[in-house]
């Protein structure tokens, strides 16, 4: 059986908790054993390598460096990353080797909560099939991404809040490779209700499910 780690917390206006709970669930039903957990200390625990998948769901927080150099090593030896918004998208500002790993980290989102659209980029990867573009409320994400990415969703600012990013086109979702290990990431789910939104859950679950070993 494929084995999961959830590690939640950091800033509370994302529903790290919240967001954990629903993530593992949807684990659970693709059988998955879940564990879930606060804080980042079992991100130093030896058995790190003995997973198929870590999710990170810890917006800001900090890291020790034994912490994260575990993660980094095990993401290497082939152990799937995979989250979402800033739960993974915004943690640990200050730890470049983890930016590097995720692919990307959040720097803005003019106008907070808004209404955007997500353009499917890449209809034929499993990930999204059958997930057409769609309209979607919440951050729309401006972040600092690594050219390398594999994109397979994104959104366009009209300038409307950041008048300077008019026609801006940024990446929503990508996959990517770290070492042996594979990397997904979404920008959408700023808070637990947002995974009512079918396009939003289904990207996600797939994904992780392509990220574990």
């Amino acid at each position: 059986m494929r084995k999961a780690l959830i590690a939640w917390g950091g800033w509370e206006g994302h529903e790290p908790r919240q967001c954990a709970e629903i993530v593992a669930g949807m684990l659970s039903d693709d059988g998955f054993a879940v564990e879930v957990v606060e804080g980042t200390a079992a991100f130093a625990d030896a058995g790190l390598s003995e997973l198929s998948l870590i999710v990170p769901v810890i917006t800001q927080a900090k890291i020790e460096k034994a912490e994260l150099d575990n993660l980094c090593a095990a993401v290497e030896g082939g152990i799937g990353l995979g989250g979402f918004h800033g739960g993974m998208g915004d943690s640990f500002r200050d730890q470049i080797a983890y930016h590097f790993m995720v692919g990307g980290q959040w720097v803005a989102h003019p106008g907070d909560i808004i209404d955007y659209r997500v353009e499917v980029t890449a209809p034929d990867d499993p990930i999204m099939e059958g997930v057409g573009s769609f309209e979607y409320r919440s951050e729309q994400y401006f972040m600092h991404v690594d050219p390398g990415n594999e994109v397979l969703a994104t959104t366009t600012f009209d300038g409307t809040h950041a008048p300077w990013l008019k026609g801006t086109v940024m990446p929503v979702v990508w996959k990517r490779r770290h070492g042996a290990g594979r990397v997904f990431y979404s920008a959408l789910g700023h808070v637990a209700a947002e995974f009512e939104v079918p396009e939003m859950a289904t990207v996600l679950r797939r994904g992780l499910n392509w990220a574990a070993r």
